[in-house]
Parts: C-alpha cells; sequence; structure tokens
C-alpha cells in the first residue's frame, strides 16, 4: 500500500471513529499511532510518537493555555457579566433592538477576558434571555442573539482556539491575538447592525426600553474600570513588546485575582472552583494537542499535506478560487463537528495549502479561526444553540437555529471581506 493510500485510508478510518463518537482526541492518537507502526517499525513509532509528545507537551508557551482559562474563570466568577450587561443596556437601551444589542456588546466584551464561546454564551445567556422574554422580544431573535454573540468568545483575544492554532501551525501567539482584534470588531459590528435591520424592518421582534440618565449611563462604568484596565494590560503589553504571551498570560491571572479581591469575590470557593473549571478545560485541550501530535506526525511521514499543498498551487484557477474552496470545506467541517477538533485535524492538511498560494500564515489562522466558529451556530451541531436550549428549556431547537440564521449573513459577509482584503488582518503586524 503506498503512502499516500495510507493517508486516506487514516484519515477515513479518523472520520468513521469521530462518527461512532469517540473522542477526537483519542482517535486521533489511535489513527497516527497505528498508522506509523504501518510505515515503520514498533520501535521507531514509539520514538518517533513519544519523543514529538515530549517535545510539544514540555514547551514553555504551552502554559498559556491553563493560564488564559484561569483568568477567565476566575473573571466569571466576579460578576462582570452582569456589569457588562447593565452598563451596555444603559447606553443602548432606548433604542428599538437594544437588548439583543447589548447581549452582542457584553458577549463582546465578556470574550476579552474569557476565550470561549460557549462559556460566553452560557454566562451573557443567564441574564439576556430573561430580560428580553420579560420586555417581550421574539423568541427566535433572544436566542439567536445569545448563541451568536457567544462566537465572539473564540475570536476576540485572548482565546484559547487562537492559542491552539498557534501551536499547530508554529505562529506567534502574540501574532494571532492582535491580528484578531479587527475582524472580531467587524463580526461585533455587523451583528449589531443586522439586529438594526430586523428591527426597523419588523418592530415588533424587539420593543424599545427606556432611556437611561447620563448620569446611569456614567455610573454604570464604574465597576468596568479595573476590567478595562486589565484587558489594556495583558493586550497593550503584548502588543507593545514589554512581556511575551506567556508572561501577559501570567499577568492576566495575578490582575484577575486582585480585581476579584477587590470586589470582595475572592474566597477559598471561588478560587477551588476556578481551579477546578480551569483544570478540565486545560485538560481537554491538552488532549487534543497530544492526539493532534501524534497524528500530526503520520500525515508529515506519508507527505499528504505537502501533496495537497502542491496540488492546490498548480490548479488552474485564482488563488482565492482556491482558498474559497478551502474555507468551505472549514464551513463544513465545523457545522459536522467540534470546532477545535477540525482545526486540529485539519490545519496540518491545509496550512500548506495556504502557504502554497501565497497567503499570510497569520491571516490564514484568523480566517479559519472564524470560519469554523461559525459552526458553533450551525446544525446539526451547532454546540451554541443547544447551550441557550438548556439555558431556556421552553425554546424550541428550531427556534434556537432559525434566530441563528438571522446571523449568517453578517458571518458570510465578514469572511469575504476578508478574503477580499487581508490587509485588514494583516496591517497591525
Amino acid at each position: 500500500m503506498s503512502l499516500t493510500l495510507m493517508a486516506l485510508v487514516g484519515v477515513l478510518v479518523l472520520f468513521g471513529l469521530i462518527v461512532l463518537q469517540m473522542p477526537i482526541s483519542f482517535a486521533m492518537f489511535i489513527v497516527g499511532f497505528f498508522g506509523m507502526l504501518g510505515i515503520t517499525s514498533p520501535l521507531a513509532a514509539y520514538n518517533i510518537v513519544s519523543s514529538g509528545i515530549w517535545e510539544q507537551l514540555s514547551a514553555y508557551s504551552l502554559s498559556v493555555i491553563p493560564l488564559f482559562v484561569f483568568m477567565g474563570e476566575l473573571l466569571f466568577r466576579s460578576g462582570i457579566t452582569e456589569k457588562l450587561f447593565a452598563a451596555a443596556y444603559a447606553w443602548t437601551g432606548h433604542r428599538r433592538g437594544s437588548m439583543a444589542t447589548t447581549t452582542i456588546l457584553s458577549s463582546a466584551g465578556f470574550a476579552a477576558v474569557c476565550g470561549s464561546n460557549t462559556a460566553t454564551a452560557a454566562t451573557v445567556g443567564t441574564i439576556a434571555l430573561p430580560e428580553m422574554k420579560k420586555f417581550g422580544y421574539q423568541k427566535a431573535l433572544s436566542a439567536g442573539s445569545v448563541a451568536t454573540g457567544g462566537t465572539l468568545g473564540v475570536i476576540i483575544p485572548p482565546s484559547a482556539v487562537l492559542v491552539v492554532i498557534a501551536l499547530q501551525a508554529q505562529l506567534a501567539i502574540r501574532d494571532l491575538f492582535v491580528a484578531s482584534i479587527v475582524p472580531g470588531l467587524i463580526l461585533m459590528l455587523l451583528f449589531v447592525l443586522t439586529i438594526a435591520y430586523l428591527c426597523w424592518r419588523d418592530p415588533s421582534l424587539a420593543p424599545a426600553g427606556q432611556r437611561s440618565t447620563w448620569r446611569a449611563r456614567l455610573a454604570s462604568l464604574q465597576g468596568l474600570m479595573e476590567i478595562a484596565a486589565l484587558f489594556m494590560l495583558v493586550l497593550g503589553g503584548l502588543f507593545a513588546g514589554w512581556f511575551t504571551s506567556t508572561e501577559a498570560a501570567a499577568v492576566g491571572c495575578v490582575g484577575a485575582m486582585i480585581v476579584v479581591g477587590l470586589r470582595g469575590r475572592l474566597s477559598w470557593a471561588v478560587l477551588r472552583d476556578s481551579l477546578s473549571h480551569s483544570l478540565a478545560t486545560s485538560a481537554m485541550i491538552l488532549m487534543l494537542v497530544t492526539g493532534a501530535v501524534v497524528f500530526g506526525r503520520f500525515l508529515t511521514v506519508t507527505r499528504l499535506p505537502f501533496m495537497v499543498g502542491e496540488w492546490a498551487a498548480a490548479l488552474p484557477l485564482p488563488a482565492i478560487l482556491v482558498m474559497a474552496c478551502v474555507l468551505l470545506i472549514y464551513v463544513i467541517g465545523g457545522a459536522l463537528m467540534d470546532a477545535m477538533g477540525f482545526l486540529i485535524i485539519s490545519i496540518p492538511i491545509f496550512f500548506p495549502v495556504a502557504l502554497a498560494l501565497g497567503y499570510d500564515p497569520v491571516w490564514f489562522g484568523i480566517m479559519v479561526c472564524i470560519v469554523t466558529s461559525m459552526g458553533a451556530i450551525t446544525p446539526p451541531v451547532g454546540v451554541n444553540a443547544f447551550i441557550v436550549k438548556r439555558l431556556d428549556p421552553e425554546l424550541g431547537i428550531g427556534e434556537i437555529f432559525r434566530g441563528v440564521g438571522y446571523f449568517l449573513m453578517p458571518y458570510l459577509l465578514c469572511i469575504a471581506l476578508l478574503l477580499l482584503v487581508p490587509g485588514l488582518v494583516t496591517f497591525v503586524l
């Protein structure tokens, strides 16, 4: 059996195991290890796999994952979500559809200190869904704004997904964090404009709220100053080169503990819960990285990624059309399985394609992050949609996906804009 055929069989077996609901990390490890056994000797396969795992997991830069996760957990338990929602509503609450807009803005704010789409949807939705129900918002719009706003959690830095992309593609975490800010803001703005258009077209979707006084608006910002300062310190320090991404994560953790302590929320129970959830999340991510290392070594030996890249570069088509096809694969893959899992599987295959087509590697990393994050709200997986369903059992899953459908066009517009104007991502590098 040729190496290429072995690689294709391995990819098919991998997806077969995933369909059988085997955890993606285990599936990648099994396929990668037994694939190496089929190509080399048992001793060689063991040495290649063990050295690859040790090299990756012992890397100093990998400590950024548990540190940023712990920072987000601490700030989540400090009540930041309630303050973000209250501040956003104080400034925009008098406009029609303002609570849906507030949900998007609060999600963006929480994403800046969280890094998880599911955590963002769950925490913001806990506050936003009852409020929008009380004010008579259409159920689909309410559910769609919560589920879609949550996807900003993996686009706006710090993001665990961006960290994993950086490790897989051997890119600087700082570059991905800085480059993702503008696309994240563009996507947030498109969501807000979509809500405004929907409410203009059908005012019954979202009644207007009461106008807050300027004193109330300014007062709502008081509880957010330390969070804004922490965000500016972490990302500003990265941008200015004051410290590395790992040092930035450590600064964020210390800053988060100070913020929570100043609010009187730093207790043993908070520390225990934050550490417990951080450990579980970090272990899941590191297991995915481990499986990806083994599967990636298998693909490298078969040379499948390089062959795909050479084939794509030789196609008699403009590079932008080839890249559009690659992104379409990411849209489909992100809709059918967990976004991070699909990224880890696919980056070793498609990253060489992007390089062969002449695209900037950081631009490609941001693009696949955005495209696969859309999978968190599209059926049949749509993990954020099911989180909203769990938050409000009265919502039908069809109703939730109908609300999500309002925001698919902004996603596609953002992807098309970044595809046509890559400089929107790369100009800050």
